[in-house]
């Protein structure tokens, strides 16, 4: 390997790693929103407490089950195997003839949606349940109390875990090649049978994929430290410290 057949191959393949990477950042940047929403509805359902009609007790029972269902799962099979079966598998039992491009979107963002599912659940459980109680003590009804005071923590306290999910999701890409996505993986794979070399395009995929992530991880940090706010709070209308001066109890009669 050298660096000047490394930089002759960047020169004359660019654009498929170019489109490789945008394809891989489109992919994951969208199934991640979807699958935090679908993960938010999910996390929230499964914390709601029991009512107390029976229906109402039933049909929660029934959803929790079903909900419980999709999210082992997702979360115990392997994305490789569900893009097979999702893909190849719905055309060849129900006829439909999904593009390859939205297959791809859909299959991260409901895996997603399994873990995220778990984050959230994790999230709401963590929140003290004297705020719980607080809220209802003022006449807040559940959704109320979720909307209001709950979930602005709870997202707030998921972050470093929806940004890490985001991570995964942009490395987890390279398996979609199984469908024919021409993501990053899937262009270097292409490069690397065009030229005969495999270590040079792999090598470029791989610089490509710690850029990516890198700078996702730098930008959540930033977003995690403006949530955050300053480190010290003044309150309104207090004096600045220079004229906060000690008294002096010997002038004190």
């Amino acid at each position: 390997m050298s660096i000047e057949y490394i930089i002759s191959m960047i020169t004359n393949n660019w654009p498929m790693f170019l489109r490789g990477a945008g394809m891989t950042l489109l992919i994951s940047i969208i199934g991640t929103i979807f699958g935090a929403v679908i993960g938010l509805l999910a996390g929230v359902i499964r914390t709601i407490p029991k009512p107390e009609r029976k229906m109402k007790r039933i049909l929660l029972k029934v959803v929790n089950l079903i909900l419980s269902a999709y999210i082992e799962f997702f979360r115990g099979t392997p994305m490789i195997v569900q893009a097979m079966v999702i893909f190849y598998g719905s055309a060849l039992a129900f006829g439909i003839d999904m593009d390859r491009t939205t297959a791809a979107i859909f299959i991260v963002s409901i895996n997603t949606g399994a873990y995220m599912a778990e984050i959230v659940r994790g999230g709401v459980i963590s929140i003290d349940k004297g705020q719980f109680e607080a809220a209802q003590a003022i006449g807040m009804n559940h959704v109320q109390t979720m909307w209001s005071v709950v979930l602005p923590q709870v997202i707030r306290n998921i972050l470093p875990a929806t940004g890490n999910q985001f991570i995964i999701n942009i490395k987890d890409t390279s398996v979609l090649n199984v469908i024919g996505v021409t993501e990053l993986y899937f262009q270097a794979k292409t490069v690397a049978g065009i030229s005969f070399k495999y270590f040079e395009p792999f090598f470029i995929a791989c610089i490509l994929y710690f850029v990516m992530t890198f700078t996702v991880t730098l930008i959540l940090r930033y977003i995690e430290r403006r949530l955050d706010g300053p480190e010290n709070y003044s309150m309104i209308g207090q004096p600045p410290p220079q004229l906060m001066l000690p008294r002096n109890n010997a002038n004190i009669d």
